[in-house]
């Protein structure tokens, strides 16, 4: 791990001694580690739609940076912390570089911590972990070492109700994320149904929810360009049809035509707007 890709709420990650922890990349679907990660993801997001079918994330733990016929590079990683055979935590990402753009976007799938293990600090240790997979990806398509990097969380609208997603909201304000104006976006996530639980429900529902964005080395900046938001959500979005049906995507795409304009700038605010609300 690098101590400097934490951001400076998660700097508490130092204090601890990690030798009683291992860190793995599951390999593919094979791997002893993909049922004991792939099943607390399940068993945490499986019941809300919240998390892909099996097969995708299968399907996924191929992508290593190659570039995809739709002209974007894509780095997966299912990553699995354990402390003596036991599960502590797991993450998931993608490092998402296009090939005519000097970027890299990494979209923050999951991240599941066992609640024995929360507040140790392993989560911002996770929240720092993509950056190095979005060096990679950089690598592999030879861009520049420097170029931007944008790590992205798709997060559901704050629910006074529900308090797990004020302090989600909250452990993402403290690393340095910001949320897009969501009264200036309306961001939604492709329906996570198999193709089957699609058809029967009669078509896609996608998810409407909000983008959190740390944007590495210029998380002070609270305004961004139309022409910024639209190449994340670009990014994503290309990330998704290569595993989602193409008319699944196509109402996906059209929602791009509502954002504003290139040259329009939109707030970026405090995460937990709204949650007291």
């Amino acid at each position: 791990m690098i101590p400097g890709d934490l951001a400076p709420g998660d700097c508490k990650c130092l204090e601890r001694d990690w030798s009683d922890v291992e860190l793995a990349r599951v390999e593919s679907a094979d791997d002893p580690g993909f049922d004991l990660a792939f099943g607390a993801l399940w068993a945490e997001f499986g019941a809300k739609g919240e998390i892909e079918q099996a097969a995708v994330l299968s399907k996924r733990l191929h992508w290593h940076g190659q570039l995809q016929d739709n002209g974007y590079g894509l780095r997966y990683r299912l990553m699995l912390v354990t402390s003596g055979g036991k599960f502590v935590a797991v993450r998931d990402h993608t490092a998402i570089v296009p090939s005519d753009e000097d970027a890299s976007y990494v979209h923050l799938s999951h991240v599941l911590v066992s609640p024995e293990w929360r507040r140790t600090g392993v989560a911002g240790w996770l929240r720092a972990l993509p950056i190095q997979t979005a060096r990679h990806g950089l690598e592999a398509l030879k861009k520049p070492g420097n170029s931007p990097i944008t790590l992205i969380a798709e997060m559901e609208y704050p629910d006074p109700a529900v308090a797990a997603t004020a302090i989600r909201l909250a452990a993402y304000e403290k690393s340095g994320y910001l949320k897009v104006d969501p009264s200036r976006i309306s961001y939604v996530q492709p329906d996570f149904g198999s193709p089957e639980q699609i058809d029967l429900a009669g078509g896609p529902q996608p998810l409407p929810l909000t983008l959190m964005l740390r944007r590495v080395g210029r998380e002070a900046e609270t305004r961004i360009s139309g022409r910024e938001v639209k190449s994340i959500v670009t990014a994503l979005y290309k990330m998704y049809e290569c595993t989602f049906r193409a008319r699944d995507m196509a109402g996906i795409w059209k929602t791009l035509e509502t954002y504003p304009g290139d040259e329009e700038m939109i707030d970026l605010v405090p995460p937990t707007r709204g949650v007291h609300q």
